[in-house]
């Protein structure tokens, strides 16, 4: 059958001489490998630059409902155009970031249009905001959890220690060496509070912004089953300072 469907682009790997795979993920049928044919040639009817992490296109296929089976790609096209992701390089940074993660934590081959809102809602933001964006992946681990079953519950009492192992708050700091001391379980508590749009209001320092990030890709790491390491923060740490 033909699926006529909006993607978001996780990952793409060159195939033969001019042809790519591309794991997909897409609003109708969840996460889904593609291959395109002859894209990588100067007359391709798809483009290149499409296959690029965290594009949003609208595509058809040729599709089976096969989890592990390749999916031919018949045409695609950019359902949304990034005017800023593309071209500045702390916005695309943020992007890879959120792709890496995405490529280590969704790997289910169904239907889940509330994730697939989330990614576009967060990409769409990172995109178009005015505001600062060095608050964005870490608002976007948050709550990226909880569309894959971890959710954080927030807290209302004080002071709360988070547990990186547990993924809970908890009123008494952990014996264990996997939590987070009261300033920074605090910080968490507000970004996990404030609606996407005005994460950027949580003040933070880069060492208070680094330790939250390891805090939480820590629980990332106790939460996911296979969640190995995650190379883009080194990016990030550079270009967000």
């Amino acid at each position: 059958m033909l699926l006529h469907t909006r993607g978001i682009v996780f990952h793409t790997r060159k195939y033969g001489e001019t042809s790519v795979i591309s794991d997909i993920f897409t609003e109708a049928q969840g996460l889904r490998g593609f291959i395109a044919g002859s894209v990588r040639t100067p007359k391709a009817r798809i483009a290149y630059s499409l296959f690029q992490p965290m594009t949003i296109v609208d595509m058809v296929s040729y599709f089976r409902d096969n989890t592990h089976q390749l999916h031919r790609l018949k045409e695609m096209r950019a359902a949304v155009i990034f005017q800023r992701i593309p071209f500045e390089v702390r916005r695309g940074a943020v992007a890879l970031f959120m792709a890496e993660v995405c490529r280590k934590t969704i790997h289910e081959g169904e239907e889940n249009p509330a994730l697939f809102a989330f990614l576009e809602e967060n990409l769409c933001w990172l995109d178009q905001t005015e505001h600062p964006i060095a608050n964005l992946h870490l608002h976007f681990l948050l709550h990226l959890s909880a569309h894959l079953g971890l959710q954080i519950e927030p807290v209302s009492q004080r002071p709360v220690f988070f547990d990186a192992r547990e993924g809970i708050f908890t009123p008494i700091l952990p014996e264990h060496a996997f939590g987070l001391g009261a300033r920074a379980s605090e910080q968490l508590c507000a970004l996990l509070e404030q609606p996407l749009q005005q994460c950027h209001e949580v003040a933070l320092l880069r060492s208070e912004r680094r330790a939250l990030l390891e805090g939480l890709l820590l629980f990332y790491r106790f939460r996911v089953p296979g969640f190995q390491t995650v190379h883009t923060p080194e990016i990030l740490e550079m270009v967000l300072g």
